[in-house]
């Protein structure tokens, strides 16, 4: 069991820390010159030829307005009271007494500022299951629903509905699974001044199945909980007559919505620091633990609402944070009714996930980190974030039924389904950097510790569960976690060649057992059955998994684990653009291998610690075109990327010996086979 906490939010070190007040300057006018006192002398009689007659330009000026009499001030400021306003002449006054709010407003705007990106992702999987025969809710990855084939444990999964002979239909046999998903995602910044903005994030179709709103599909609230299809009918009795797609409406043809809020949060630079409000990206170190997943093909993200005071020692690029978030509050007033309006509230306090973050990170300015770089400097960059959270109850009552806390409940059914908790949780974060010349090596460990007195969610059950501290063997449960990414780079001919090699480790946990159905605890849980039991009485969780946005391969971790979690791995791999211009295009390609291995062996299905050895190639395409196009530190323009990996599964992830035989007796044979991917991305950067 992995236990996923709320993530830091990723630190601005680029925060202005000097602030100095306007002063009101007298501006003295310079006296004009004296006239000559005695008319210039006659000229000689001496005829001579003409010179270049001189124009006084300054002659041929309109003579200036006399000037206003003087006004009372004070340190530079008009006091005058009951006068007239000076005359909107489309100009900011010259001194600061002179400047009104109203006539600053008229000429200052907030400016907009836009980022994004839009892309189209296909994707071929192809024996995912790695031909692996497990029942569907408890295997590594299930196979496709319309693959014909024989769990080891339950009933064939019969599908014979293939062949060409339509008297005589054979069991279908696809072990392929393709599509394609989209994402438009805009990033407004509105820059009210200098020191005052707001920020968002909004996702168009956010990761929407291409295909999967077609006309003629709709859903409506089942009578026994969930939802049932509507039947068809019309212009679209069937799914082979579809002709369009329609926007997807969450609850009637999909599970979310066309338009998604992900973020919005306000910054305010203060004299001393930053203020940051509102619902905001985490970030931290590599994003092993808290990830804001903001890159063009990411799918996860951390998100905090929180708010956040940011200051530091701008001379010595030490800065220091301490923020507070609104980890999960519980029920709140909200219901049917009040969807109209009015102002909801946490109808209470003791059920409240509390969580307190402190930094301490030194960040070199960007512009004189490059220069001491070229210099041929070391530059060392680093710090440490501390989080604290707690809840002494909770109401985590899943089913449904009075206790559950469902949309809208009252106060009494909120109260019947709480559950003593107690539980605490302390996680420190290191994060260091080295970068010398064209190299730079990256490490982020973790540790997460901590302590639940009660672990069941049904409401009134297991009192056993809960801590006794009169026996020893009932004293709740202790959390020891730990996790470590390393990142170590290369960059040679002109910047061309990337030599890298990655390595990350999260600590196991052989109290969860050899197996859950057969596909070993490692399995990602696919059931929502809550915390995995343990074997034995050792009461501590040290499972750790990194944030599901920290990818290192295209296969194990990334789609079948959907994380590294109890495992660590050796990723080698090169990067080396074949050709690239002065504007930023460029055309490349790379290669990495990465070995697998799990922490305890015996959380793998086959108890061994080898789970595999994959090779991932890629193709990749940008033509820099827009804003970004002058910044070789961000994408932009068009960008597309062509990738292909095929994983090798090793004894890990086979069968116990035990089961081979026993398969083998009744006449099912097992055994494992590669696994391959192969995607197309494309997306517009901007």
């Amino acid at each position: 069991m992995t236990f996923s906490f709320s993530r830091l939010a990723p630190l601005s070190v680029a925060v202005s820390l000097v602030s100095a007040p306007l002063a009101a300057r007298a501006e003295t006018a310079a006296p004009a010159p004296a006239a000559p006192a005695t008319a210039p002398a006659a000229a000689p009689s001496v005829v001579a030829a003409p010179a270049p007659a001189l124009v006084d330009k300054a002659a041929l000026l309109p003579a200036p307005a006399p000037a206003a009499p003087p006004a009372a001030t004070v340190a530079g400021v008009d006091v005058r009271v009951g006068g007239d306003r000076p005359t909107n002449t489309g100009e900011i006054g010259g001194k600061p007494g002179e400047v009104f709010a109203d006539d600053w407003w008229s000429h200052t705007r907030p400016t907009v500022e836009l980022h994004g990106y839009y892309r189209v992702r296909a994707e071929l999987f192809h024996n995912f299951a790695l031909g692996r025969v497990d029942k569907p809710d408890s295997a590594l990855w299930p196979q496709p629903p319309d693959n014909a084939y024989t769990p080891r444990q339950g009933s064939p999964q019969d599908v014979k509905l293939c062949g060409s002979d339509a008297a005589n239909l054979q069991p279908c046999s696809d072990k392929t699974q393709a599509g394609a998903n989209m994402r438009f995602r805009i990033n407004p910044e509105i820059h009210v001044s200098d020191n005052l903005r707001i920020v968002s994030q909004i996702d168009m179709l956010d990761n929407l199945v291409l295909g999967s709103t077609p006309d003629g599909y709709a859903n409506q609230p089942g009578t026994t909980g969930g939802y049932q299809t509507y039947s068809r009918g019309g212009y679209v009795p069937l799914g082979v007559f579809n002709t369009t797609q329609v926007p997807p409406t969450a609850g009637v043809n999909s599970l979310g919505n066309s338009v998604a809020v992900k973020r919005v949060w306000g910054e305010y630079m203060t004299p001393v620091g930053q203020l940051r409000f509102g619902r905001m990206p985490s970030h931290w170190g590599l994003g092993m633990l808290a990830n804001s997943g903001d890159g063009h093909d990411s799918d996860w993200q951390s998100t905090s609402d929180r708010i956040m005071f940011m200051t530091g020692i701008k001379s010595l690029d030490l800065y220091f944070a301490a923020a507070w978030d609104f980890v999960n509050e519980g029920a709140s007033s909200a219901n049917h009714t009040s969807l109209g309006g009015g102002q909801p509230y946490d109808l209470a306090q003791l059920d409240d996930v509390n969580q307190y973050v402190l930094v301490v990170v030194r960040k070199r300015n960007a512009e004189l980190q490059k220069l001491e770089l070229a210099r041929g400097e070391a530059v060392v960059n680093g710090g440490v974030y501390f989080v604290y959270r707690d809840q002494l109850l909770a109401n985590d009552v899943n089913g449904g039924g009075n206790g559950a806390p469902s949309l809208g409940a009252s106060t009494s059914q909120v109260s019947q389904g709480y559950v003593r908790r107690n539980a605490k949780a302390y996680i420190p974060d290191g994060w260091l950097q080295v970068l010398y010349k064209k190299f730079r090596f990256e490490a982020e460990a973790v540790m997460l510790t901590g302590s639940v007195d009660n672990l069941d969610s049904t409401q009134g059950a297991g009192a056993g569960n809960y801590k006794n501290t009169g026996d020893p063997a009932n004293n709740g449960w202790k959390i020891r976690q730990y996790g470590v990414a390393t990142q170590t780079e290369f960059k040679a001919v002109e910047d061309k060649l990337k030599l890298q090699f990655g390595f990350g480790w999260a600590s196991g946990d052989p109290d969860l057992g050899p197996d859950i159905g057969g596909a070993g605890s490692l399995a990602p849980s696919r059931t929502g059955s809550g915390v995995q039991p343990q074997l034995t009485r050792n009461r501590t969780y040290s499972e750790f998994g990194f944030h599901p946005d920290y990818r290192v391969d295209l296969i194990l971790f990334r789609n079948i684990m959907t994380r590294v979690q109890g495992s660590y791995y050796f990723r080698p791999s090169v990067d080396y653009d074949f050709s690239r211009s002065q504007n930023g295009q460029r055309f490349g390609g790379g290669a990495a291998i990465i070995w697998s291995r799990a922490s305890e062996f015996v959380q793998t299905p086959g108890h061994h610690r080898d789970l595999g050895l994959e090779l991932d190639l890629s193709l990749y395409f940008q033509s820099k075109d827009g804003s970004l196009n002058d910044n070789p530190d961000k994408m932009g323009g068009f960008f597309t990327a062509l990738q292909y990996g095929v994983l090798f599964p090793l004894g890990g992830l086979g069968y116990l010996p035990g089961e081979t035989s026993a398969a083998a007796a009744s006449g099912i044979g097992l055994d494992t086979s590669a696994a391959q991917i192969l995607r197309w991305y494309m997306g517009v950067l901007y």
